[in-house]
């Protein structure tokens, strides 16, 4: 069987809620050794956001598989001490907690890279490590909001929160590659570099073009629901039969194919309110009400064989359950049985697939399901790590 390409590497993670699980279950689908370092009495909160997946956080069963689960108490001197032990033995340490606490611990970058030479930290907070909101706390929608995401989002009357935590995505996608981009560079130069992250400037780069169009054009996007704030016709319409599709044009010869063979309506090609993209969107109102009037005369089955057959991109309106039964999906093989505490679930494969190599699916822990192993791995005594547990540390 072919190795995993992160397979060698063992990563420490002093991790909670998303963005540092979202980093380091990643790693470890590629095969990398992810032991995680949790809370005795109840391990990572996000262990406890709900209930839903047999008894199991969706949050936490989403995030923590292939793992390896080892309780310990950092505030006690002795399980300081085990950490550092691990931490000999690891490339890389990531941890989220909460401002100042890491470097309360001299688990901060600058601390750890004195003590372990050829260590990779990865930092992840929430508006940096430094400037003016170093100590602030920060949670996804929190950010959503100091980004201006939530005042692009929603309809005119009302804003919306972005329906998963996206902060948190973007910044476990940024550590993850920073995380990679770090061990390739040790492996070329001999040089530990360490990696940080914030949940604020991670989504700022996603914001860059709504940040230009303001910069520049003297206005934000608007709201608007389903429809492109910068693009027309790009939006959901209702079918006669009371479904959504979406569609999208994005270029003139999309513009023609849509009058001709879907709006039977070849004049509104060369009308001057609809001519180029910018008058499309000058002119949205005018334009949406000639093309709602076309989908209320056709089913929703009906308007997407039309928009097929014109070669114009399109898609129903999915629910959750929708997306979960999707032919893709199904066709493709993504969805793969996991093993949780008592059950086993489906959950989707990475979606970077590497010719010749399968990624590793393995079980989600049981908070300390690895403690003894580990630390016996560790070489710590039987007495030892029996003290440990009587001190409750472990």
């Amino acid at each position: 069987m072919t190795a995993l390409p992160l397979s060698g590497v063992t990563v420490v993670s002093v991790e909670q809620a998303v963005a540092a699980p979202y980093a380091t279950r990643q790693l470890a689908d590629l095969g990398a050794r992810v032991i995680k370092v949790e809370r005795p009495g109840g391990g990572d909160f996000a262990r406890r956001y709900d209930t839903t997946v047999h008894g199991q956080s969706s949050y936490f069963v989403w995030l923590n598989r292939s793992k390896e689960s080892v309780t310990l108490d950092l505030k006690a001197e002795s399980g300081r001490e085990v950490l550092e032990e691990l931490l000999a033995t690891a490339d890389v340490f990531v941890q989220n907690l909460a401002p100042g606490a890491a470097a309360r611990l001299s688990l901060d970058a600058e601390s750890l890279t004195q003590r372990h030479t050829s260590l990779i930290p990865c930092t992840i907070s929430g508006y940096g490590t430094s400037g003016p909101w170093a100590d602030r706390k920060a949670y996804d929608l929190l950010v959503q909001c100091q980004t201006g995401l939530v005042s692009l989002t929603g309809t005119p009357q009302e804003t919306a929160r972005v329906g998963v935590s996206i902060a948190d995505i973007a910044a476990g996608m940024y550590a993850y590659s920073g995380i990679l981009t770090a061990l390739y560079t040790r492996a070329t130069t001999g040089v530990a570099r360490a990696v940080e992250v914030s949940l604020f400037e991670a989504l700022a780069e996603w914001m860059s073009q709504p940040a230009y169009y303001t910069r520049h054009g003297g206005t934000q996007p608007p709201r608007i629901g389903t429809q492109h704030a910068t693009i027309a016709p790009y939006g959901a319409y209702m079918a006669a039969d009371g479904k959504q599709v979406l569609f999208s044009i994005q270029n003139e010869r999309e513009w023609s194919a849509l009058c001709e063979r879907f709006l039977a309506r070849p004049e509104l090609v060369d009308d001057p309110r609809f001519a180029t993209g910018s008058d499309r969107v000058a002119h949205r109102d005018e334009l949406n009400a000639l093309i709602s009037e076309r989908f209320l005369r056709s089913s929703s089955d009906e308007a997407v064989k039309l928009l097929d057959a014109a070669g114009i991109a399109n898609a129903g309106v999915n629910d959750v359950r929708e997306f979960i039964e999707h032919p893709v999906l199904a066709e493709r093989n993504r969805w793969h049985q996991v093993g949780i505490p008592g059950a086993v679930v489906p959950a989707l494969r990475p979606p970077a697939d590497l010719a010749g190599i399968g990624p590793r699916m393995d079980p989600v822990p049981a908070a300390g399901e690895h403690t003894q192993r580990i630390l016996a791995e560790l070489g710590l005594s039987a007495a030892r790590i029996d003290g440990l547990r009587a001190d409750g540390v472990i």
